[in-house]
């Protein structure tokens, strides 16, 4: 791979990552936040999480089109300025609504970074290069998640909450003055398209009227609600309920390196082998591991080992399970996204607005339902991975069966 390209892979990971990393770097602190803000129902501080992705949602049909008739690079400029407002109003919080509406604000801004940078890899890349390439940023971007933790955690030792969001604030400064330096400017004036009313309600008429990318679309946004039902949870499973503690972080980033390590075997795999044949073998094999995990802290586990009358497995067996569901995740994460956008270049930010705002919402809606089943045991996790799994391998088998894909 030419330097070039790892440079590009590289900013657009950092890019990408600001939403992961905002949120995980938090995640130790989530308890303080709720002591210092006031916060009556332990269940409410997970929507600290959740915010951050509804405000995502919002802003995630406004870049695209932004991007398609002005640029990519103005487009992540206003979003990231956006964000570090969203920080600034987070970072000085006095009260709990305060807070969700500093989140919401950087989730309105980091949606520039995941729509944007998305159509700026499509006017690069497409099929399986795309794929491939898509594969290596998640390397990358998922190295973010596994580490935010620790940093988060290793600030609270000196420091405040509060400096976290100044942390984050400084790299998405860091990431926007490297984008304005090192950067071409992927989108040519002579392919962009006036902005207007017009064009952006053609452009989501075309999108939605893809069977492939509508499937693709939604199969992902269901995939990804169990993840940010995982999000929203993680603090509570593993440092409350689990009693880890100051070792949360650890054992969250190692959860983390699993879509890693996965995304780097996937840039190797679409390459030899259709990215519809490993969503179909990833899927089925997180649906069986899970309904057999479900099955046995359902029927198998020893009384003595049941919290409030629901049985609970190990940390080590649990972990495992995490673990091998995550492998499969960084198969489908960026799989799905390549084979949503991939009919539509010619429109890729308008599409990829449209895409990523369905995925998001669904994600949302999906993820906060989970998050708020949590009753001190992994049972509303597990069965969410579950149903969420049969239902998007029923929808991917569909559309690989599907005569026409386009």
């Amino acid at each position: 791979m030419v330097q070039g390209n790892r440079e590009f892979i590289s900013l657009m990971a950092l890019l990408m990552s600001l939403v992961a990393l905002t949120i995980d770097a938090m995640l130790p602190a989530l308890s303080q936040i709720g002591d210092d803000l006031q916060v009556a129902n332990p269940n409410d501080i997970q929507l600290i999480v959740s915010t951050v992705f509804f405000g995502m949602a919002l802003g995630l049909m406004l870049y695209g089109p932004i991007s398609d008739s002005y640029g990519r690079k103005r487009a992540i400029y206003l979003g990231i300025i956006i964000f570090l407002v969203g920080s600034l109003i987070s970072s000085l919080s006095t009260s709990f609504s305060m807070m969700l509406i500093g989140r919401v604000v950087q989730g309105f801004g980091a949606a520039a970074c995941r729509v944007v940078t998305l159509a700026m890899i499509r006017d690069n890349f497409s099929g399986k290069e795309m794929g491939r390439i898509m594969s290596l940023i998640m390397v990358i971007f998922i190295m973010v998640p596994a580490l935010a933790p620790s940093l988060g955690q290793l600030v609270l030792l000196v420091a405040e909450w509060r400096v976290i969001f100044w942390m984050i604030f400084m790299l998405a400064l860091a990431g926007l003055l490297w984008l304005h330096f090192r950067q071409p400017e992927t989108l040519s004036e002579e392919n962009r398209i006036p902005f207007s009313l017009k064009n952006i309600i053609a452009g989501i008429r075309e999108t939605l009227s893809q069977p492939y990318t509508r499937g693709y679309t939604i199969a992902s946004g269901l995939m990804f609600g169990a993840f940010v039902g995982y999000l929203s949870t993680a603090q509570q499973i593993l440092q409350v309920q689990y009693q880890l503690g100051d070792l949360f972080s650890l054992y969250f980033g190692c959860l983390a390196l699993a879509i890693g390590c996965s995304s780097f075997v996937n840039s190797r795999l679409v390459m030899h082998f259709p990215m519809e044949l490993l969503c179909l073998i990833s899927l089925s094999v997180l649906c069986v591991i899970s309904l057999v995990f479900y099955c046995y802290i359902e029927f198998m586990l020893e009384p003595s080992l049941a919290v409030d009358g629901v049985s609970q497995p190990s940390l080590v067996a649990f972990m495992l399970y995490l673990a091998s569901v995550f492998f499969c995740f960084g198969v489908l994460f960026g799989n799905f996204n390549t084979l949503a956008v991939h009919p539509l270049g010619h429109i890729a930010g308008v599409a990829t607005s449209v895409i990523s705002s369905v995925q998001t919402l669904l994600s949302v809606g999906i993820g906060g339902l989970i998050g708020q089943y949590y009753n001190g045991t992994v049972q509303p996790l597990v069965l969410g991975f579950l149903m969420c799994g049969v239902t998007t391998l029923g929808i991917t088998v569909y559309l690989h069966y599907t005569p026409s894909k386009t």
